[in-house]
């Protein structure tokens, strides 16, 4: 059988300045992600790193709760006090009430302890405090990963993208069975600390001519097949790298670039193996509230 790897890779980078550390994270599920992240990040932070490239290009999205975490273990405990990863707006006739399950809408709070996917519940998890991360994405870049990107805005960590346009997909659902078929309706919206969560054309390096994209500092580079992931040589690693050396990126795009998108005849699609109707799913947040927590 085959057993899906979240995290495929991570490295301590050694650079000039200080180490780095890199991230490969295709998938927010399943729930093995959970320790795989919580090992990773305490790698890191045994090993004194000062910066982090998260590679989410290929991260499709997952359990909404794993992100809220890993956004934590990036941040720290001072820049998430008082602040929650995400709200869940729905329309104004639904108050304070999830309309879907009658719940109080409680928003999803910054995770600080394992959650009982992988990790036990409540225990202790490393963090790297740090005030910004590098996110390399494309146009596979979708739903919890955007909400990575958007809820560390929220709280002010700087959040420098390398690479394309994301998918853009602010919007949620709960599945709704109905005589033998399950209907999947958009109902609510994902929004930061700050109430913000209008991305529907995705979030875009802030030199890419991709029209009404939240712009976020950053570089568009193309991706690089020549390379394996995570080697300092491949071209959206070697860019964060040397961004955050000088500051500057390489040389401007072609302005497709800026413009590729996924859509459901898009080639990401057609390529991947999977079925339409399990590609939109697998890009969808999973709203699966923690073990410790139901």
């Amino acid at each position: 059988a085959l057993v899906e790897q979240p995290v495929n890779r991570y490295a301590v980078l050694p650079t000039p300045t200080g180490n780095v550390g890199y991230i490969l994270l295709n998938t927010f599920s399943p729930y093995s992600t959970e320790k795989a992240l919580v090992d990773a990040i305490a790698s890191m932070k045994t090993q004194g790193v000062n910066d982090v490239v998260l590679d989410l290009r290929y991260n499709g999205g997952g359990l909404l709760a794993i992100a809220s975490q890993l956004s934590y273990m990036v941040a720290g405990p001072t820049r998430i006090s008082g602040h929650v990863f995400e709200r869940l707006r729905f329309n104004a006739a639904a108050g304070n009430s999830n309309p879907v399950n009658g719940a109080t809408n409680s928003p999803t709070p910054f995770y600080t302890s394992g959650l009982g996917f992988s990790v036990s519940n409540g225990a202790a998890i490393s963090t790297l405090d740090l005030p910004r991360v590098f996110v390399l994405s494309t146009s596979r870049t979708c739903s919890a990963s955007e909400s990575v990107i958007n809820g560390l805005r929220g709280i002010d960590v700087e959040v420098i993208q390398i690479g394309g346009t994301t998918c853009g997909k602010p919007y949620g659902f709960y599945p709704d069975d109905n005589c033998g078929e399950t209907y999947f309706t958009i109902q609510f919206q994902g929004v930061n600390d700050k109430n913000f969560g209008e991305y529907p054309d995705g979030f875009a390096p802030s030199n890419t001519s991709t029209a009404n994209a939240v712009k976020v500092n950053g570089c568009a580079v193309a991706d690089d097949f020549s390379r394996e992931l995570g080697d300092i040589s491949e071209a959206m690693l070697a860019a964060a790298l040397s961004y955050r050396a000088n500051g500057t990126c390489p040389l401007p795009p072609p302005a497709s670039i800026g413009l590729a998108r996924v859509s459901i005849d898009g080639e990401a699609i057609k390529t991947s193996g999977r079925s339409e109707a399990v590609e939109i799913l697998r890009s969808m947040r999973d709203m699966s509230p923690p073990p410790g927590a139901r």
